[in-house]
């Protein structure tokens, strides 16, 4: 209890993709490493989450060399990266083989650390991924989804605690992905787990609903080892509390930790040029206390990619309403945690049930976890969601392991990588796994557009228009773009 805490800095990974949509990009990265590197963080947490997609997708940049390249800087600090367990970064389940064979591709680049979490917490699906990390001789930090529902109560949190030491997690953390904790619970259950377990707890939270920094000086009042932190601008409102800020909340307190107070602010002017050239991907909103989250319950990391989401589907203004929605999802699925992929899965159906009428159009996601393939679900399926998914889609309720229904993928994948003369070594073959289109992108470039017609160009002006189409009792939205002269 005399012992500081230790910060873990997350301005690399969480603090640009829960204020900026996941859009910082390598370069902006390096003239931050020295400075970050000699503050003497626990952790840095630099790679895993959404950057791996938004890389590719986005960026035009190779993920894993974004490892080489931020590692070669900042050498001292242990470097984390979050991981879906057996979703690895994606919102699908992956053969054992897949999941080994990219936590060898990770460790081997230089991720010390990984944060291994499932939606569901089910600790089944966590055996693959703190298998592999233990087995490349690295920390394997497991990952309890902390969240509000009636059937998750602080015991069993703490027997989550108990089955993720027991798989062999060195360490184990508080992920309170959507900024819910309160001071009262952070302490008890920090208390609880520190007295039945001898790893260190971490405590990660989101400052969405203004919890964060006051859970953060409860958890440090039970003795948690470490809390997690950010840099400004990206850091408070739905990502984590900035890193200045908790020292001066903590200053005078006997475990207040010391870190350079001059390097900060250097990178704090660092990272606000930064934030001025991606601000076309942030929002006011990400940036204020919003106690609406403790009803919504939606974790800091989708709210900024979830607005451009709705945006980009002409329904922006429907923002509130498929919040609205969300619970009613939740509830009926089970009352699965708010985290990647569950809380995609649960935003999406709130769309489609605030767009079509609710439970008119299910998604397959949705479809996938009543039906027991993401897992065990916390709580029962509603059972008339259930009988109208098992109608729709003729399958019943897995109950085994979801990857145990998976056959190894890593040799067809390679044969895929060969017939398109694309390199089919690990990391390509694990990444054209959970990104096809997007691996090929990158590493063969876009294909070359083909004109249909030779024509003189006219001016045009374009009108969309939306169809609803109904195909096997199920309704489809089409969007077509008409180009009229």
């Amino acid at each position: 209890m005399n012992k500081r805490v230790a910060f873990v800095n997350t301005v690399l990974r969480d603090g640009h993709q829960s204020i900026a949509a996941t859009r910082m990009k390598t370069p902006q990265m390096l003239p931050a490493l020295e400075d970050l590197d000699a503050l003497g963080f626990y952790q840095l947490e630099t790679w895993g989450g959404a950057t791996i997609d938004a890389s590719l997708r986005y960026l035009g940049e190779n993920p894993f060399d974004r490892i080489t390249a931020i590692k070669k800087g900042a050498p001292k600090t242990p470097h984390s990266m979050l991981l879906r367990g057996q979703n690895i970064v994606q919102y699908t389940s992956f053969p054992d083989d897949v999941v080994e064979a990219f936590v060898r591709c990770t460790t081997n680049r230089g991720i010390d650390v990984l944060r291994i979490f499932d939606a569901l917490n089910d600790p089944r699906n966590l055996e693959t991924a703190i298998r592999a990390t233990l087995a490349a001789g690295k920390h394997a930090r497991g990952e309890i989804c902390y969240t509000i529902s009636p059937v998750h109560t602080l015991k069993a949190f703490v027997q989550m605690g108990d089955a993720l030491v027991g798989m062999g997690c060195q360490s184990v953390a508080i992920k309170d992905m959507a900024g819910l904790i309160t001071p009262k619970m952070a302490y008890d259950l920090v208390r609880e787990l520190k007295r039945r377990l001898r790893v260190p707890i971490i405590l990660h939270s989101h400052d969405t609903a203004g919890l964060a920094a006051s859970a953060y000086i409860a958890a440090i009042e039970a003795g948690v080892d470490a809390v997690e932190t950010s840099i400004v601008p990206f850091a408070n409102g739905t990502a984590q509390p900035d890193t200045l800020r908790m020292m001066a909340l903590l200053e005078g307190h006997p475990r207040c930790p010391e870190y350079d107070r001059e390097r900060l602010v250097r990178l704090r002017r660092h990272f606000e040029k930064v934030y001025e050239e991606l601000k076309s991907f942030t929002n006011p909103a990400n940036e204020r206390v919003d106690v609406d989250i403790l009803t919504y319950q939606v974790p800091g990391g989708m709210l900024s990619n979830f607005r451009n989401q709705l945006k980009d589907q002409g329904m922006a203004e429907r923002y509130e309403e498929v919040l609205q929605e969300m619970p009613h999802v939740r509830a009926a699925l089970g009352y699965i945690p708010l985290v990647t992929p569950t809380s995609q899965i649960v935003g999406t159906q709130a769309m489609l049930n605030v767009k079509f009428g609710r439970w008119k159009m299910i998604s397959q996601p949705a479809q996938d976890v009543v039906l027991g393939k993401y897992g065990r679900t916390p709580g029962p399926v509603d059972k008339e969601l259930l009988a109208l998914v098992e109608k729709q889609s003729g399958k019943q309720v897995v109950s085994v392991r979801p990857a145990d229904l998976l056959e190894p993928a890593m040799p067809s994948l390679r044969d895929k990588l060969k017939e398109k003369d694309m390199p089919f070594d690990d990391e390509t073959a694990v990444l054209f796994a959970m990104f096809p289109v997007e691996t090929e992108r990158l590493i063969q470039g876009p294909p070359p557009e083909k004109p249909i017609f030779s024509v003189t160009p006219q001016p045009t002006q374009s009108v969309t228009r939306h169809y609803v189409m109904q195909i096997e009792g199920q309704k489809h939205e089409v969007k077509i773009e008409e180009l009229a002269s």
